[in-house]
This record gives structure tokens, C-alpha cells and sequence, in this order.
């Protein structure tokens, strides 16, 4: 049935929603592998930061695009769309049902709507605009971007100064805004001939930010700071990508002295529970998902049957 239509399953939402154990029963009712969109997971040896599945949740689940990566390697979302790509057509030629799961917006978008890649930075002209909002306020330059492109405009808030920026720069390079460009950006799926169903995890604030809490208290019990502790002493910098990634920076700045860990660990905490409404944000304005409790399994199951029988 997957060789003849091509289906593949994408399951997002914001950290901590459940979006694992999700993929992971269904993977295992539906025949499916399972393929991570999450930028931090891929590097190797960030483990308990990231939240990886577990060797036994892998053992039961085919797991791809998880620990192939050195932490001093650059990974990009165009890197993602292209492997996921191939991976998905892997799957498929075994006759099982690919199914992407993460939480990386820009991962997510790069595989389903496509990449503009637009003109190459202009650093005279960022420089003029930065201090153009440095001077009279980003709120400013946010003003602007709605006089020349409303759509866009709509989906980024006013206080998110590189895409506002980027936007300005497209479109005084180019003469045209950003939202069209977008709108002209083939998607790989649809180029590949796949057909996608998707789902979006959502939960309510006060449970989804109870969750968050006991993933962090999880984080640092598991021994997130000796997991830093070992990657810094088998030479790897702080400079590395995956160290940008939540919990680890906060714990690089408990080694150094900066804070305490009590401080770290609420610190991970509250900047945690601003990337989940950050992604909500995101997805929300995402078109095409589906959007589910986690405990609909129910619901869920359903529209999986219905999506592959299509």
C-alpha cells in the first residue's frame, strides 16, 4: 500500500507534548519507522539534553537521522529536507510507513513547504538596519515590514528582529516580499511525489509546562552536568553547535561559575517553557495540521486509517 501511494506521516508540537510515545505506538501499529526532526538530536553524545529515545524505544522502532552526527559538524534544515527525503524512500521500498516527528519549525518547513533561498546577505545594508531599530526602536522597523508585507508580517511577532531584518533586506534586494517569494518555493514532498498527513500535538499550558518541569528535573537527576562535563574533557568546545541547544548552555554557565545550579536548572526550566510557546506560535500558524490531544489515541488511530486508506 505505501509503495503504490507514497504516504508519509508528520507528527509536530512543542517539546515535552508527548510526541515520542506517540510516534511511537503508531509506529508500531501502522508498520511505520520513524524519522527525527529535531535539530539537536542527530549530533552524538548529546543525549540526555536532548531527550533521544531510549536504546530500548530503538530497538523496538527503526529509528533514522539520531546520533550520525559529530558535535563540530554543521547540519542544516536543507541538509534535513534532502536525507529525510531519501530515508522516506528507503522506507517506503520496504513496504513500511515513514513517520517524521520533531519539533524543529524550520526543519518541518524545509521538508514540506520548501526553502527560499533568497539573495545572499547584504552586511552594509543589516548594519544600516540594525541601527535603524537600535536608534528608534525595532517596533519601527516592524512598522515597515507590515506597510510592504502584512502576510508576513502576521505570522512572526514584533520582537523577532532577525526575521524582520531578513525580510527588510529580501525585500529591498529584490523588490518583492518575502511572503511571495515563499509562496513560489516548491515543496520537496509534493516534488517528490509524497503524500502527506499531519499531525499536531497540543496540549493545555498549565499540563504542557508541568510536563516541561519534569523533563528538566529528568534532564539534570540523569546527569545532564556530567554529560557536559565529559564532552568538554573529550575536547569538544563550547563553540559547538549542540551547546547552543537548551539545558547544555545553561550548564556550560554553571561549570564556568556564572550561577548556581539551582539556577541553571530554573533557568533551563523558564527558557524551556518560552521555546514551547515559540513553537506553538510556529506550528499554529502552520497550514495543513491536524491538531490532536496526545491521549485522543483514539482520534489519532483514526485518522491515521483514514489518511493511508485515502
Amino acid at each position: 500500500m505505501f509503495a503504490e501511494a507514497k504516504k508519509i506521516l508528520i507528527i509536530v508540537g512543542p517539546t515535552a507534548v508527548g510526541k515520542t510515545a506517540t510516534a511511537l505506538w503508531l509506529a508500531q501499529e501502522f508498520s511505520g519507522e520513524i524519522i527525527s526532526c529535531d535539530s539537536m538530536q542527530v549530533y552524538r553524545g548529546f543525549d540526555i539534553g536532548t531527550d533521544k529515545p531510549s536504546l530500548e524505544e530503538r530497538k523496538k522502532v527503526r529509528h533514522h537521522l539520531i546520533d550520525f552526527l559529530d558535535p563540530s559538524q554543521q547540519f542544516s534544515a536543507a541538509d534535513f529536507a534532502f536525507l529525510a527525503l531519501e530515508i522516506a524512500e528507503d522506507i517506503i521500498a520496504r513496504r513500511h510507513l515513514p513517520i517524521v516527528v520533531g519539533g524543529t519549525g524550520l526543519y518541518h518547513r524545509a521538508l514540506t513547504v520548501g526553502l527560499f533561498k533568497g539573495p545572499g546577505r547584504d552586511q552594509a545594508l543589516r548594519q544600516k538596519l540594525k541601527e535603524e531599530a537600535r536608534a528608534f526602536g525595532l517596533e519601527k522597523l516592524y512598522h515597515k515590514l507590515r506597510q510592504i508585507d502584512p502576510e508576513y508580517a502576521n505570522k512572526i511577532t514584533p520582537k523577532d528582529s532577525i526575521r524582520i531584518i531578513r525580510a527588510l533586506e529580501v525585500y529591498h534586494k529584490t523588490g518583492r516580499p518575502i511572503s511571495e517569494h515563499f509562496r513560489l518555493t516548491k515543496s520537496p514532498l509534493q516534488a517528490r511525489g509524497f503524500i502527506p498527513g499531519q499531525i499536531g500535538l497540543k496540549l493545555e499550558r498549565k499540563e504542557l509546562y508541568r510536563r516541561i518541569e519534569e523533563r528538566v528535573n529528568r534532564m539534570f537527576e540523569r546527569g545532564l552536568v556530567a554529560e557536559v562535563r565529559k564532552l568538554l574533557e573529550q575536547g569538544l568546545t563550547e563553540e559547538a553547535a549542540p551547546f547552543k541547544g537548551l539545558g547544555y548552555r545553561q550548564v556550560l554557565r554553571y561549570l564556568k561559575g556564572e550561577i548556581s545550579l539551582e539556577e541553571a536548572i530554573e533557568l533551563t526550566k523558564l527558557e524551556t517553557r518560552h521555546y514551547a510557546k515559540r513553537q506553538m506560535t510556529w506550528f499554529r500558524k502552520t497550514p495543513g495540521l491536524t491538531w490532536f490531544q496526545p491521549t485522543e489515541k483514539d482520534k489519532i488511530r483514526k485518522y491515521v486509517k483514514s489518511f493511508l486508506a485515502e
